[in-house]
């Protein structure tokens, strides 16, 4: 069987800023609280961390760039832009390179969206998750309904012109016209993109410690099947499992994840993904995960020159015989999928392999036949937990 060349996908950087301040009881992220953050510090730190894997960029612009946390808006617009002004200085963006921040939607950050838009951020996803103020309490959110209409309004006069909404559904004690409601609320505010999903109890939480009573299966369906039908009816095309967008207003960094493209992760705990085209293979990268370790600037992280060392990693090879289904479960989160041409590009091994895998259940009409796309079929979407299931086994 012959090994396709491996060729570079495009590529994407990651920051990742890790303070919160109140970590949410839902949430399984590296995020922290604070009483202090050291900002300035920080930002110098994510720097050598940039240059440090600067070494995969490989001749590629980054395509796209995404803050995420905890929550980056606890930053300074002054900071937001030196990390976008280096990237760019250092490995060059692509013509109309989409940047997005994670914004809280609490008066406090409010007050820098003109900032961060000056700063080079083009894109806003903000983290409202309920706009009815007894889910907001249960999920531990700081913000009130009235602040999180409010945000969305100052956004758009800030200049922003491509806003992401978070929402949650299948809330504690949430009903069918409740979860409804905070949909039509989002749409009445014109966002480009919803990205809407259901509450999952995650390890490492205080919900996973002590687990809210959550809705029975049957209202959880009645939830999802009048969300998608309100969201289609108001031109939000669901274009993977939990986004929505209007027309050209997908999120092009999510995108590359799900394509299998790469991406430096910067930050402490910051994931990232690099094709090695000369050895052939996949390397992980993961950095420290605490941030007072990811911070160390001790006599111990110096090297003999007696400049201070970028920040420790691990790093792991991905095993050919695991590269498939990894592919896989990223490429079928997309409903419209990714060119049958990106595995052999992207993995360096042949469709045939993909075949094997995947002749089962193009035969159970859960995917589509490998004529140009890997996809699922309709019925395969809203099996995906299926599909990945036997894929497992």
């Amino acid at each position: 069987m012959n090994t396709p060349p491996l060729q570079l996908p495009p590529l994407s950087l990651y920051v990742h800023i890790p303070w919160c301040i109140k970590k949410c009881p839902y949430c399984d992220f590296n995020s922290h609280t604070s009483n202090a953050i050291p900002e300035d510090a920080y930002i110098n730190r994510l720097l050598q961390d940039l240059q440090q894997d600067s070494h995969w960029v490989a001749g590629r612009k980054l395509h796209s760039i995404f803050f995420g946390g905890g929550t980056p808006s606890l930053f300074s617009p002054k900071s937001i832009e030196r990390i976008i002004t280096s990237a760019e200085k250092l490995i060059g963006f692509e013509e109309n390179i989409e940047i997005t921040l994670e914004a809280n939607p609490g008066t406090f950050e409010q007050e820098k969206f003109t900032g961060f838009f000056q700063a080079g951020a083009n894109r806003l996803s903000i983290g409202i998750q309920s706009f009815k103020a007894s889910h907001l309490k249960r999920l531990g959110r700081i913000h009130s309904s009235s602040e999180a209409i409010g945000s969305i309004e100052i956004a758009n006069k800030a200049g922003f012109d491509n806003i992401n909404i978070d929402l949650m559904h299948g809330l504690s004690q949430q009903t069918v016209p409740e979860a409804s409601d905070d949909i039509r609320q989002a749409i009445s505010l014109g966002p480009q993109h919803i990205s809407w999903y259901q509450l999952t109890i995650e390890p490492n939480t205080v919900f996973y410690r002590q687990p809210p009573p959550l809705p029975v299966d049957d209202i959880l369906a009645d939830i999802q099947d009048e969300g998608m039908s309100l969201l289609k009816r108001n031109g939000y095309h669901q274009y993977e499992v939990s986004a929505f967008s209007k027309e050209k207003k997908q999120s092009a960094h999510n995108k590359n994840y799900w394509s299998f493209g790469d991406y430096i992760g910067i930050g402490a705990g910051a994931h990232g993904k690099f094709t090695d085209t000369q050895n052939h293979q996949i390397l992980r990268r993961q950095k420290t995960r605490k941030p007072e370790d990811y911070l160390n600037t001790s006599a111990n992280d110096s090297g003999d020159d007696g400049l201070i060392k970028a920040p420790s990693y691990k790093q792991t090879i991905t095993e050919t015989a695991e590269l498939p289904l990894e592919f896989l479960m990223n490429a079928l989160r997309l409903n419209d999928g990714v060119p049958k041409t990106f595995f052999e590009y992207y993995t360096g091994l042949p469709l045939a392999v993909l075949e094997q895998q995947l002749n089962p259940l193009i035969k159970q009409g859960l995917i589509e036949p490998l004529d140009t796309q890997i996809k699922t079929t309709v019925l395969g979407q809203r099996f995906l937990n299926t599909i990945l299931t036997q894929l497992l086994t």
